[in-house]
């Protein structure tokens, strides 16, 4: 197992002191940060979705700053802004909370499509420009989104374009009836969230990201990620370049979730919904596009091979 594996296994272990039944869903968002994509997490309230945020971000020892986003939100208020200091008779720049290693954007489908569009440049290419001049923002940047599928009075539904930017849309997903005492049991007199710490700096998460682009892709498997992609674009709603690359991406950071520097099919088929779904052109709910993606998966034969190096 390579150094970045370790890396995730001690946050996946650390999470879990605090998430109940969640393994696949922090094992998603793990292989989303050693890609460097960005996560959309929905769901119902109270389901963990900031909870899980919150244990991913203390365990990473990462810059975290949290938006709730809604309605009177001033891309101002998520970018920063220029603003004169009479002190030093010139303008100065207020860094705003983008300026982080992990912002959660919690709601973020409250926010008017203003606003929401001020987190595109930051999510697709690391950087904000303000008043005509562009800071980078520091590497690791990730964004976890988080949004209510079922309210939408008082909503703004995320435009095509900016789903596109999150590398993968994931459910939470709900409990067992044995989760679910679990969690009295280990809730009722002690809180996790406060109680763990960090298990890795961003300088190890640098570091895990550039071995994930070094993860290998056999040649057979990149024709299977190929044709995935375009059996998807037979009904005009088909997944962009962008997310065959996000496909590529998400596969690899899952190889290196399970202690692998190769990927295998099950990788590519155990992300294909979170990355492709959300992707799908059209007037399809999520469970239409669930299930074109299933017959895909069915439909476009699985390649068997040797797949080391």
């Amino acid at each position: 197992m390579g150094t970045g594996s370790v890396v995730l296994s001690k946050i996946e272990q650390n999470v879990s002191k605090v998430m109940i039944g969640k393994q696949d869903v922090t094992r998603l968002l793990l292989a989303a940060i050693a890609a460097g994509g960005h996560v959309l997490l929905e769901d119902v309230p109270g389901t963990g979705k900031t909870v899980l945020a919150r244990a991913l971000a203390k365990s990473m020892g990462c810059g975290f700053e949290r938006v709730q986003f809604t309605p009177d939100l001033l891309p101002s208020d998520v970018t920063g802004l220029s603003f004169f200091n009479q002190e030093k008779g010139a303008f100065t720049f207020r860094e705003g909370p983008v300026f982080t290693n992990i912002l959660l954007a919690d709601e973020i489908n409250r926010a008017t499509p203003r606003t929401q569009s001020s987190l595109l440049e930051c999510m697709a290419e690391g950087q904000v420009t303000v008043d005509g001049e562009t800071r980078v923002l520091e590497a690791p940047f990730f964004v976890i989104a988080t949004q209510n599928p079922v309210e939408t009075i008082g909503c703004f539904p995320l435009p095509e374009a900016q789903l596109d930017r999150f590398l993968m849309k994931i459910q939470m997903g709900g409990l067992s009836m044995e989760q679910e005492r679990a969690m009295i049991d280990r809730f009722i007199t002690a809180e996790p969230l406060a109680e763990i710490g960090a298990v890795c700096s961003a300088e190890d998460i640098r570091s895990l990201q550039e071995q994930c682009r070094e993860v290998h892709v056999h040649d057979d498997l990149r024709d299977y990620i190929v044709a995935l992609v375009q059996a998807t674009r037979k009904n005009k709603a088909g997944v962009s370049p962008r997310g065959t690359l996000a496909l590529l991406r998400a596969s690899q950071g899952y190889a290196l979730v399970h202690g692998r520097d190769y990927i295998v099919p099950e990788d590519i088929k155990e992300v294909a919904h979170c990355v492709l779904c959300h992707r799908l052109i059209g007037e399809f709910d999520d469970i239409q596009k669930s299930a074109a993606v299933t017959g895909i998966l069915n439909s476009v034969a699985l390649p068997t091979e040797d797949w080391k190096r």
